[in-house]
């Protein structure tokens, strides 16, 4: 009974063992360029009057989220 429980925890730990070496290989694939921010295609996820390929316009629209998001801005003057 010994030896089998031996031979069994052995076996289980071979098996352990072998199972960190089935890792694949991670190889570095050709890296699609990106394109510029403001040529992306229109979806639902667009803000509205943003006009897609236009760099000026998409210039207003980051203008205008980051004012939106200025504290300064946003709250009331305290005296």
């Amino acid at each position: 009974m010994n030896s089998r429980l031996s031979l069994g925890v052995l076996v289980a730990g071979l098996a352990l063992a072998l199972a960190g070496c089935g890792e694949k290989p991670q190889t570095v694939s050709a890296r699609k360029a990106d394109g510029k921010t403001w040529e992306i295609s229109p979806n639902g996820f667009v803000a509205q009057g943003w006009k897609p390929g236009d760099q000026a316009s998409w210039q207003q629209q980051i203008e205008q989220r980051a004012q939106s998001q200025n504290e300064y801005v946003r709250a009331p003057a305290s005296r």
